[in-house]
């Protein structure tokens, strides 16, 4: 675990981000109303400065808009940023370009996000370009060579003009990391960041970023799909479903009391080591909702095996209803112990 502390360092109070359904000819002669995409939808949590907040659910439920817009990568559609105190909203274009330093991105695919045309030492400080103008040149190449030795990457000497085609996939993945960390940020938002990896390295690119963090006293916004990965790094974790949050937690609290069906079926169907344990859980029928014309009431109603009728008609709201664990559910609230 961290050491987090108590002090809030990102919060996100009731972000929507909504984006416009581009419409036919016939459709704007017409004047049909515009459409949109509800990608966010209400979602409020705090990041404590020093922990790995995990965000997690299933392809579409809104998480990686929700990290753009945790860091200002993308404007709300309504809602405020609330980042060390001061609302992202408030800040002219050249401030934020200033606090891009302190909050950095570890991408999902490293070869996407590599330039393919750039060596390794001059992608990792290109950052420091932009952001620490003040640094000569010699200076921003012995920064990325002591960031490559950290990341694992040695001699540094060896990978500093190595491309990303002359790479593994583990060793582009430490490549980001190294990018992201460069210009010691506080916080790092970190997308899907082993799952472009092979299985047999994903273990020691966690225990990389956990090391890492510690050493530079960061903190983490985490976004997986996969609660098994979660479980490995993460200090509390939100599940997010069809861009609105279902529950929130600390770790051990979740995987012991989950509140939200939803929560449940995601962690029923986490892997169990053991060929002979079967899994007897009902597991939720259908595909994740459109969400240009998401469900009425609870999100999740037309999947959850729990479903009441009051669930079609009114939308839950987050409740503690243990220490410190939210969660947004009829069902729950009516059958907690």
């Amino acid at each position: 675990m961290s050491e987090a502390t108590n002090e809030v360092l990102l919060e996100l109070r009731d972000i929507k981000k909504w984006f416009p359904v581009q419409q036919g000819l016939l459709g704007q002669l017409l004047g049909r109303d515009q459409k949109h995409v509800r990608a966010v939808d209400g979602v409020s949590f705090a990041i404590r400065r020093g922990e790995v907040f995990g965000l997690a659910g299933e392809s579409g439920s809104g998480k990686t808009t929700t990290g753009r817009v945790a860091l200002g990568l993308e404007r709300p559609t309504a809602g405020q940023v609330i980042y060390d105190g001061t609302d992202l909203a408030s800040l002219s274009s050249e401030e934020l370009r200033r606090l891009r330093r302190r909050m950095q991105v570890i991408f999902q695919d490293p070869m996407a996000s590599l330039n393919p045309r750039m060596s390794l030492g001059r992608s990792i400080g290109y950052g420091l370009e932009i952001h620490a103008p003040e640094m000569d040149a010699d200076a921003r190449r012995d920064a990325v060579t002591a960031m490559l030795e950290r990341v694992g990457l040695a001699p540094a000497n060896f990978f500093y003009n190595k491309f990303p085609h002359q790479m593994s996939g583990g060793q582009r993945q430490r490549a980001v990391i190294a990018r992201a960390l460069v210009t010691e940020p506080d916080l790092v938002l970190a997308d899907e960041p082993i799952a472009m990896a092979d299985v047999s390295v994903r273990a020691l690119l966690l225990d990389l970023m956990n090391e890492l963090k510690r050493e530079m006293n960061l903190t983490y916004l985490f976004i997986t799909h996969d609660l098994a990965t979660a479980k490995y790094i993460c200090d509390r974790v939100g599940i997010m479903y069809l861009g609105m949050m279902a529950e929130v937690a600390e770790l051990r609290e979740l995987y012991t009391y989950p509140l939200h069906p939803y929560s449940q079926a995601l962690l029923a169907a986490v892997p169990v080591p053991n060929p002979h344990e079967r899994r007897t859980e009902a597991m939720p029928e259908g595909e994740i909702p459109n969400p240009i014309n998401p469900p009425s009431g609870c999100r999740f109603h037309p999947r959850c095996p729990m479903a009441q009728a009051r669930c079609a008609e009114e939308v839950p709201v987050m409740r503690e209803l243990r220490p410190e664990h939210q969660v947004a559910c009829h069902f729950a609230e009516s059958n907690l112990p």
